[in-house]
């Protein structure tokens, strides 16, 4: 806590019968920060923050001073500050890597002959293992029960791992499997809007606010919580104490005014809210949501628009505290004397909005009036993409043809063996109710229910080539769907329950039938998912489908009934009903009123308290993971889920001088909107490739597997899927048609053999020759996955010479001491005309690198000719430029605490 308050900012503040010390923006704006209180709500978050942690070390008097002077420049200035988060939130995929570099640093404690238990989280970590269920069975009252049993089979040594973990570490908390998605846990129950914390004899009382090891920590902003998501590496770096470095940003504000008309959801709103927000730009940027729409929109609808922050680039969508918030603290069985503390606390710092609160200050703002909002989905592949109901069977045909190159197929159907059916192109063959974005609001869910409820009236069933599947975000949901009489109905429909967790969105759809399957591969089928999720990348959510589709629960489970993305729902019948009649959408589609009726009726404080009662206990399941008791990891060397990473192998306690980058070779040559899906992926591990190899290797069953996103504890297994989905295009690599391959392929120079990236890049390795990766626009964009910098550095990148980069993802390439560099003017490596077979020497990394410091590439192609090209150097802080000098923020910090 502030150790100077330049702004007599301190005081006490009486709540709930309790007294606590807060750090007052109104009486620092009367001290010396004029006009704080016409500050956006997010930054006043941020400027709260400052004033708690001045110290004129890492705060001083002048960054405090920068907020407000954000009024004038409005984040169009460059200012640095240190921001300390109040907590952070990981889910197991992006968890357990944090934890084994935990691990990890504890023995390079023990090697640099400090005091292993210095690695210790020094603000609350929570892990929710919610990412490793997967759809294996589906359709049956059993599928719960045999999808968990499998979840434990194949991660018991991960949860092992983790488990030792919750004993090992202090402030370091595990929510079992089988409790909920993380988002929506923090949602229900992690958060408080308004932390406390015992300091110097005081309780003090401030914002709560997080990191998150997942992007779409965002959510949690719809309950006036400011948070987002980082990579692993920054998280581990906020868990250490460290602050984290960010520019103040710019604020764009989203003014929502009207309401939803009859037929319409919050995901139809988020849908359109996603691709406004897109097409206006907000990479980078805070946006923050006012005016009169929010006077009567729940939390759980800013939760589901904050939750796809992500898909519209922002860092993050916040929603201020009123009387919505305080209303579903109520409901979710938070204690009295919080709620008390959140809306004095709200009043008391002028945080609190209602109708008669004056706008803030914006960067820009932009507006959309909800009843103009249409139902809507968004694909085949991209977030942003929305079509209006009335436009997805057209906009298929369109893709068929332009996206696809499959147009003059479009009516074919194809046998499927030992079936009754067929299947064609845009047949639905995945419909999943999944992720944290819809699963968390009762309005679309309870839709869903009541939408499957009257189609089973009617007669209707889901088409007998979909794979049906229900994973809640928590186990609240299922509850209320039970209690509401609706889950039977969904269960006629084949939407049983499969799981509580993050399923479909991340790849973790399951295998589909066999017989499906190969139908599908053998005749080159463009087969549909439909899927409540917030990511429908090509390739991410099963590898036998190629057009995916986000929708909301209700949508999702008319397009089971519909089969086929060449049904025009908003005009042709879903199917044909007992009675022999046509059965159109609009028959079956539940009303506004009758929703919310269901939502009062069936969803109370008294659910959320029994269920999250016991919330870190976990089942027998958990119980019975049996784990020792040590400060130090004893690492399997025959695991092939859990190693000791190679990042302090010979680390010194001062760190060697940067070189300049020297004749390097050209991994890839990659096109805009590179995701880290691409270049980490999460899903399926084929057999023919370099992951799949080693696991054969170490004599784990194909079946067996698992999947990238649960091996991340093991390096070995993640390098060799580094560049590994099988969608990318590496546009060095081509046939004898001239058309680029598809896959994590390479030319290996200067032979030009076409090899696997891994193999080549540890050729390279051997040769002791460095690699560069150049791309186009918008490189790394998706979830936060720090191994997309991890297995980049691994395989012996130095630099990523690109157009633009996402947010995360360039921060976590500096985190790990690999250069992001961005073209300048209208440069990129398809003018210069770049092959791939060139050399690339950077000079200026050595000496005295400045931030954002313009940096000269010579770049010489085979014939000997010589390009000279100007890069920007994305290391944007001198925070940032400390971790690169040291190779990395893990080796920053372990060296801060060693000495």
């Amino acid at each position: 806590m502030a150790s100077i308050d330049s702004f007599k900012a301190r005081q006490t503040l009486q709540a709930g019968g309790k007294t606590y010390t807060i750090y007052a923006i109104p009486e620092a704006e009367k001290n010396g920060l004029p006009d704080a209180s016409r500050l956006p709500f997010s930054m006043k978050v941020l400027l709260e923050n400052l004033l708690r942690y001045e110290d004129d070390r890492s705060v001083k008097k002048a960054d405090i001073e920068a907020v407000v002077g954000w009024l004038e420049n409005r984040g169009k200035t460059e200012v640095e500050i240190a921001f300390r988060p109040s907590r952070v939130l990981m889910q197991d995929f992006t968890g357990v890597p944090a934890v084994v570099d935990l691990a990890a640093m504890r023995d390079a404690m023990v090697a640099l002959g400090g005091d292993p238990q210095k690695i210790n989280p020094l603000v609350p970590v929570d892990l929710v293992i919610d990412h490793s269920v997967i759809v294996d069975e589906f359709g049956t009252p059993k599928a719960l029960a045999d999808n968990v049993a499998l979840e434990y089979e194949r991660n018991g040594e991960r949860y092992t791992f983790l488990k030792w973990g919750q004993s090992a570490f202090d402030n370091f908390s595990v929510v079992p499997p089988g409790t909920g998605i993380c988002h929506q846990v923090n949602l229900e129950y992690l958060s408080q809007t308004v932390w406390t914390k015992p300091f110097e004899g005081h309780e003090v009382a401030y914002p709560d606010s997080l990191v998150g090891t997942d992007s779409h920590t965002t959510m949690v902003n719809g309950l006036a919580v400011l948070g987002w998501g980082v990579g692993g590496i920054e998280a581990e770096a906020a868990m250490l104490g460290q602050p984290l470095s960010m520019l103040i940003p710019e604020v764009v504000g989203f003014k929502l005014s009207g309401k939803l008309p009859e037929g319409t959801t919050a995901t139809d709103l988020v849908l359109t809210v996603t691709q406004m927000l897109r097409k206006k730009g907000v990479v980078g940027k805070f946006v923050e949501f006012y005016g009169p729409g929010l006077d009567d929109m729940s939390v759980a609808d800013r939760a589901t628009i904050s939750n796809m922050a992500p898909e519209y680039g922002a860092t993050c969508g916040f929603f201020p505290v009123d009387q919505k918030t305080i209303d579903f603290l109520k409901v979710t069985g938070r204690a009295d004397d919080r709620i008390a503390l959140v809306e004095a606390y709200a009043k008391a710092q002028g945080m609190w909005r209602d109708a008669t609160t004056p706008d803030p200050v914006f960067t820009d703002t932009l507006a959309l009036d909800m009843s103009d909002v249409k139902p809507s989905l968004a694909g085949p592949k991209r977030p942003q993409d929305r079509v209006l109901l009335d436009g997805a069977k057209p906009g298929f045909a369109q893709s068929m043809e332009t996206e696809f190159r499959r147009a003059a197929d479009i009516a074919k159907r194809y046998p499927v063996e030992g079936a009754n059916f067929d299947i064609g192109h845009g047949d639905v063959v995945i419909a999943a109710i999944t992720s944290c974005t819809n699963t968390s609001n009762p309005s679309v869910m309870i839709g869903a229910g009541l939408l499957a409820r009257n189609a089973v009236a009617k007669g209707l069933r889901s088409k007998p080539w979909v794979k049906t599947s229900l994973a809640p975000g928590s186990q609240v949901v299922a509850e209320y769907l039970e209690k509401a009489g609706l889950q039977s109905s969904l269960d006629a429909l084949g939407f049983n329950l499969v799981g509580f967790g993050c399923t479909t969105c991340i790849g973790n759809s399951g295998p589909l039938p066999a017989a499906i399957s190969k139908s599908i591969n053998d005749n080159d089928v463009v087969a549909a998912a439909v899927l409540s999720g917030n990511r429908n990348f090509e390739g991410r959510v099963n590898p036998d489908v190629r057009a995916n589709y986000l929708a909301s629960p209700p949508l999702v489970v008319a397009y089971a009934l519909a089969g086929s993305m060449q049904v025009d729902l908003s005009k042709e019948p879903l199917g044909t009903g007992s009675d022999g009649q046509p059965v159109y959408l609009k028959d079956i589609w539940p009303s506004t009123a009758e929703v919310q009726e269901f939502i009062e009726a069936n969803i109370t404080s008294t659910l959320f308290k029994s269920r999250y009662a016991d919330v870190f206990g976990g089942d027998e399941n958990w119980k019975n993971v049996e784990v020792t008791q040590a400060e130090t990891f004893a690492w399997n060397g025959g695991s092939t889920y859990v190693q000791n990473p190679p990042y302090f192998v010979g680390m010194e306690k001062t760190p060697k001088p940067v070189e300049d980058v020297v004749n390097a070779r050209i991994l890839g040559l990659f096109l805009d909107s590179i995701t880290t899906d691409h270049i980490s992926p999460a899903g399926n591990i084929r057999a023919a490739s370099p992951a799949g190899h080693y696991l054969q290797e170490h004599q784990v069953r194909v079946q067996d597997f698992n999947q990238y996103g649960t091996r991340r504890g093991n390096h070995e297994v993640m390098m060799r899927g580094t560049f590994a989905n099988i969608r990318i295009k590496n546009q060095m690599v081509r046939d004898e048609a001239g058309n680029v391959v598809e896959g994590g392929y390479t030319l290996y120079q200067p032979s030009g053999e076409r090899m696997f990236i891994y193999d080549a890049a540890m050729r390279y390795e051997q040769e002791g020759t460095p690699l560069v990766v150049f791309a186009g626009k918008e490189y790394g964009t998706g979830s936060s996955r720090d191994w997309a910098a991890k297995g980049t550095k691994l395989l012996g990148v130095r630099a990523v010479i690109a157009e633009s980069f996402e947010r995360i993802h360039r921060s976590n390439l500096v985190g790990m001491g690999v250069v992001p560099l961005v073209f300048q003017g209208e440069d990129s490596w398809d003018s210069l005309s770049l092959k791939g077979d060139e050399t690339v020497t950077i000079e200026g990394l050595a000496g005295e690198l400045k931030p954002r410091q313009t940096l000269t590439a010579k770049i010489t192609s085979a014939d000997g000719s010589v390009k000279e090209v100007p890069l920007t150097c994305r290391i944007d802080t001198l925070d940032e430029l400390e971790y690169f000098r040291n190779g990395g923020i893990l080796p920053y910090v372990l060296r801060q605490l060693a000495a």
